[in-house]
C-alpha cells in the first residue's frame, strides 16, 4: 500500500516529466535493443539479449515507482506555510554551537533533496530535530560523527 507523499509544484513536475522521458524515449529504446539482440541468434546464451532484459527490468521498475509516486502525491500549498515554527519546505537558518558555523537549509520532500542546493530530505537527522523548533530554540541532534547543538536563528519561506 503507498502512503501519500507530499511535494512542491515544481518537484511533481519534474517527476512528470522523468516519467514521460522513460516511457517515451527510454522504453522503445530498450524494445529496439532486445529486438536486435534476439536477431542475433540462440537467446540461451546471448549476454547482449539478457542484458537488454534486465535493462527493461529495472526500467519497468522505475517507471512503475514513478507512478505510483506521482498518483499518491499531494501538491503543498506554499502560501499557507507558518513561519514561526519549523516544517515542512521552511529555509531555517542554524547555528552550530560548538564551531560557531551558520548553516541554511531548506527541508524539503525526499524526492526533491539536493544537498548541493541546500535542499535537504525531511527525513535527515538534523530536519527531524528541527521540525517543530522555533527560532532561538536550542536542539541536541544525533548525526553520523555524533551529538551535536544547534540553534535556530531564522526561519523563512
Amino acid at each position: 500500500m503507498s502512503s501519500i507523499k507530499y511535494i512542491t509544484e515544481s518537484g511533481l513536475k519534474k517527476l512528470k516529466e522523468e516519467l514521460h522521458q522513460l516511457e517515451t524515449f527510454e522504453r522503445p529504446s530498450i524494445s529496439k535493443q532486445i529486438a536486435e539482440a534476439r536477431d542475433k541468434g540462440d537467446l540461451s546464451e546471448n549476454a547482449e539479449y539478457d542484458a537488454a532484459k534486465e535493462a527493461q527490468g529495472l526500467l519497468e521498475m522505475r517507471i512503475a515507482k514513478l507512478k505510483d509516486t506521482v498518483a499518491n502525491s499531494r501538491i503543498i500549498d506554499e502560501s499557507k506555510i507558518d513561519t514561526s515554527k519549523v516544517q515542512l519546505l521552511n529555509k531555517v537558518k542554524i547555528k552550530n554551537l560548538k564551531n560557531k558555523a551558520t548553516m541554511t537549509y531548506t527541508l524539503v520532500p525526499e524526492s526533491e533533496a539536493d544537498l548541493k542546493a541546500g535542499k535537504i530530505s525531511i527525513s535527515t537527522p538534523i530536519a527531524k530535530g528541527l521540525l517543530g523548533k522555533v527560532v532561538g530554540d536550542q536542539v541536541e541532534i544525533k548525526v553520523p560523527s555524533g551529538m551535536m547543538t544547534f540553534e535556530v536563528i531564522e526561519i523563512s519561506l
